[in-house]
């Protein structure tokens, strides 16, 4: 009697449990780069309209999160906002690379099924993260660059756009500047989100323009899986935003989710470790926004600043830019 008892038990645990997993809050995290953001640098106005397209963005994809939309869909929906924002490094008004062009990079995964879809140095795809979208669910492939990802997102019937598109004089002006001195460190920065549904579904999507003055052809972690993008249910999801090389060498947004399954670390624990640790010994600079199966928040960075903010069910939403 007492071993059917304590099945009995068991199977309801289990029972709560699953329904308990289907009524999860939603949470929204997104950035918008990190760098030398500094209240010096960024004077009162501009402040205000990072702000507003921050504030613009989550709730795009809180919109989504509320009604019960998907994760996949809420992260889309952020960035998309942020890409046709001149204000960040993603679509329009991207930065240059060496060449005076654009070459646009992006990224997405579910949490849930684990599939994954990038695209790298694209020029005409208006929204890079779109045509990453689709490459998961409409191709057999991970990653597809340059023209055959162009016309790969032209059958599908994505807007392809003249590369003048992604033109804004401040961001030619700023290639002319850093082509003038070398400089390798640009205004603007990658966008990201990750979310965490109404089911307990997690996904992360990155996009970015790369580093300003790059050499034709380099990509980065953004598009990379594991390095700048990633996400699992049984762990959390991240984006990443910074120095795409030390990103990629050090498969950072994989290395939170595995420090958290192998080694138990808490996702502030492992994120703090890469970032203000394993990245900085490297002088590596950069930061991460991340989301774990449980609704837990991480946002670290190693720089002055980033562009951030997060919204999570019943509360309101939260911008923030400096240290």
């Amino acid at each position: 009697m007492k071993t059917i008892i304590h099945l009995f038990f068991m199977i309801l645990g289990v029972y709560i449990s699953g329904l308990n997993a289907q009524n999860t809050g939603y949470v929204l995290v997104i950035h918008g780069g990190a760098g030398t953001i500094t209240s010096e640098r960024y004077l009162p106005a501009k402040q205000a309209e990072y702000n507003q397209a921050l504030t613009d963005a989550l709730g795009a994809g809180e919109e989504i999160l509320a009604a019960g939309g998907s994760a996949l869909d809420a992260v889309v929906a952020a960035i998309q906002l942020m890409e046709a924002n001149p204000l960040f490094n993603s679509g329009k008004g991207a930065v240059f690379n060496a060449e005076g062009r654009n070459e646009l990079d992006a990224s997405i995964m579910d949490g849930k099924s684990g599939k994954a879809g990038a695209v790298a140095g694209v020029t005409t795809i208006k929204s890079p993260v779109e045509a990453a979208r689709r490459v998961m669910d409409s191709s057999a492939h991970v990653l597809l660059a340059g023209r055959g990802a162009e016309d790969f997102a032209l059958r599908q019937g994505l807007d392809i756009v003249d590369p003048s598109y992604f033109y804004t004089d401040e961001s030619w002006q700023e290639y002319l500047n850093v082509k003038e001195r070398m400089e390798r460190e640009g205004r603007k920065g990658t966008v990201g989100a990750v979310a965490l549904d109404k089911a307990g579904n997690l996904a992360a999507a990155t996009s970015t323009g790369g580093m300003v003055f790059k050499k034709y052809g380099r990509i980065g972690d953004s598009p990379i899986i594991g390095a700048g993008t990633y996400a699992d249910n049984k762990s959390c999801a991240v984006s990443c935003t910074g120095h795409g090389e030390y990103f990629i060498r050090n498969v950072v947004a994989y290395d939170v989710a595995a420090r958290m399954l192998y080694l138990g670390e808490s996702l502030k624990q492992a994120s703090d470790y890469i970032v203000n640790n394993k990245l900085a010994a490297q002088n590596a600079a950069g930061g991460l926004i991340a989301v774990d199966k449980d609704g837990n928040i991480a946002m670290p960075f190693n720089t002055p600043g980033m562009f951030r903010g997060y919204v999570t069910e019943g509360k309101p939403i939260q911008v923030l830019m400096f240290r």
